[in-house]
């Protein structure tokens, strides 16, 4: 199966702009590339479902997974097990880009999204 990305139709999750390559598909993983605007962060969040993998394509994110902090750069790779709280945040002044992987497929009512009242990031 051939995706286009010309053919994906992005949206926007608070800040993020996501276009995910198997949204509808019957598969057992999911792809999804997200670019990240100067200023914008994901609230601590963690799956109940999925493993995460995020390969850096552009730019660089900062992190902080199970309360521990870490930057991402453009061919970095950062792997988020099912249950682990994570955050990210893109603290430059250039538009990033990740490619996320979760394994299995990605259900938004398996993500648990926190109030990031006392946040890290």
């Amino acid at each position: 199966m051939k995706i286009r990305r010309s053919e994906l139709e992005p949206f926007d999750f608070e800040g993020l702009r996501i276009a995910d390559y198997t949204a509808g598909k019957d598969v057992s993983s999911s792809v999804a590339e997200i670019s990240v605007p100067p200023g914008v962060r994901h609230r601590t969040a963690w799956s109940k479902r999925s493993d995460k993998y995020y390969l850096m394509l552009e730019g660089s994110l900062d992190f902080v997974v199970d309360g521990e902090p870490l930057t991402l750069e453009a061919g970095d790779c950062c792997v988020i097990p099912r249950g682990t709280r994570f955050s990210y945040r893109n603290g430059s002044q250039q538009t990033a880009r990740v490619l996320l992987v979760h394994t299995p497929s990605f259900d938004l009512d398996a993500e648990v999204f926190e109030d990031d009242a006392g946040s890290e990031l």
